[in-house]
């Protein structure tokens, strides 16, 4: 897809993955519009940040936990820009809880994550699929993990829900054909401020040098690296849906 001309919206856009492919949609003519939760400044700077690049572009606040807020973000954007041709399912959240701990691990954790990891982008894909087949067809981004097919990560939840993120991936590839293309990518560790806020900045910089030091690439992913990859799907070859691409620097491969 050409995306000069064309609109997205991007959940989870304020900062992070997120906010890397707004920026790399509005530097090719994209309008975007930047869903965010709580970030309310860190919107606006991407807002800001997105304009000074020519791009249209709007801050639109809602939960993609909630169904009404998805379908809002979609009506917001489209009523904003006049069309809506790509979506990014960025917003994502998790605990921190050793596999091993399992009595440290509740139904609540479990309810949390898919409610925000896996029904929020079948939400937002049920909200845009009408959007999405007008005007030629569009694409669908998700971002899942390496979590999600290997099993390894910050939590069993969060393990499981992005393994379900993987299948919707697929199986929604197929209910929005011909006219949409549902991908997602399957990062390994991210370096930012998620694992920073999240964990510490100590554990964050330990991580990234045990990983540097044990996966083939001898490298991990930033957001940068991540929207690279979005952008794959939606610029690239037509043909490419229902894919899951893991970005991890070859750690699923590396001998024990």
């Amino acid at each position: 897809m050409d995306v000069n001309g064309k609109a997205a919206l991007i959940t989870g856009g304020a900062t992070g993955i997120g906010k890397a492919a707004a920026i790399r949609l509005a530097r090719q003519g994209c309008s975007v519009a930047v869903n965010y939760s709580r970030s309310v400044d860190a919107a606006a700077a991407t807002v800001a940040e997105l304009e000074a690049f020519g791009a249209a572009a709007i801050a639109v606040q809602g939960n993609v936990a909630s169904d009404d807020d998805c379908r809002r973000m979609v009506a917001t954007t489209v009523e904003a820009f006049g069309r809506l041709d790509v979506l990014v399912n960025s917003a994502g959240t998790t605990v921190f809880v050793d596999h091993d701990d399992l009595d440290g691990v509740t139904a609540e954790d479990f309810q949390h994550l898919y409610a925000v990891n896996t029904v929020g982008p079948f939400q937002m894909m049920r909200a845009a699929a009408d959007h999405l087949r007008a005007d030629g067809g569009g694409d669908v981004v998700n971002i899942s993990s390496v979590s999600g097919v290997a099993g390894v990560g910050s939590s069993l939840p969060y393990c499981a829900s992005k393994a379900a993120l993987n299948n919707l991936t697929v199986t929604m590839a197929r209910v929005l054909a011909p006219e949409v293309r549902v991908n997602a990518v399957a990062p390994g560790f991210v370096t930012g401020r998620w694992w920073k806020e999240k964990q510490s900045e100590e554990v964050h910089d330990m991580v990234v040098d045990a990983l540097e030091n044990s996966v083939p690439l001898q490298a991990v992913c930033d957001p940068d690296d991540v929207a690279g990859t979005v952008m794959g799907f939606i610029t690239g070859n037509d043909l490419a849906t229902g894919q899951i691409q893991v970005l991890d620097g070859g750690m699923l491969i590396k001998i024990p």
